[in-house]
């Protein structure tokens, strides 16, 4: 069962590629994921994405592709996988088919998780982290039990700048002109399928899972 997710940043995709993963036993593979452990292991592949990253540039597209195939051709992924933040555009999917399409395979779903910028701004603006202990918090869906005040290590919260309304705003804006073209082209490959991402999300899993079979 081979899988891409896709969604809005804030739409609870990585949420729901972890659950997949685990409800499936398959891998659940980023490629923040990929970069870092190539990185550590001093592989060919991440010695050339270090040059990039060193740069503050984004890893081209080539690389990249390179990289998540190099992973899904491991062991662990015989089975399948759930690719998350991969892809990112059109020539990113085009790449992936390709190298897919030399090995004999190909993706079997496309999940989107569909959320509306207004309830992702609201989503992402509500959360607030703990920069002392890394503990993070939503003043609607899981608040501290003082307001402000780290449950965990007393610190006082913060709202990040990634998450504020403005800079969510811009994320979502990048979003629609460089991904949303994605549910086109895996609609024309027959494989998307759209899920609610506003419910709960164990309503959320639970409609991946009327997808993908029990």
């Amino acid at each position: 069962m081979k899988i891409i997710m896709l969604g809005a940043p804030g739409a609870g995709k990585g949420t729901q590629a972890k659950k997949i993963a685990e409800k499936y036993g398959i891998p659940h593979i980023s490629t923040g994921d990929i970069f870092r452990a190539n990185i550590k292991n001093g592989t060919e592949l991440g010695k050339k994405a270090k040059t990039y990253m060193d740069q503050g540039l984004l890893v081209p597209d080539e690389l990249t592709c390179d990289l998540v195939v190099d992973r899904i051709g491991q062991p662990d992924a015989a089975k399948g996988y759930v690719l998350d933040g991969f892809p990112r555009t059109i020539p990113q999917a085009e790449c992936l088919t390709d190298a897919l399409n030399r090995l004999g395979s190909s993706i079997d779903y496309a999940i989107d998780v569909d959320v509306p910028d207004e309830a992702i701004v609201t989503r992402m603006s509500g959360r607030r982290a703990c920069l002392k202990c890394g503990a993070t918090y939503h003043i609607v869906y899981a608040a501290p039990v003082k307001e402000g005040i780290c449950d965990k290590c007393g610190e006082s919260l913060v709202l990040r700048d990634d998450d504020k309304p403005e800079t969510v705003q811009k994320r979502l804006t990048v979003y629609h002109e460089q991904t949303q073209p994605l549910i086109d082209y895996y609609t024309k490959q027959g494989v998307l399928k759209t899920v609610d991402g506003t419910k709960d999300l164990n309503d959320v899993f639970a409609e991946i899972v009327s997808i993908l079979g029990e």
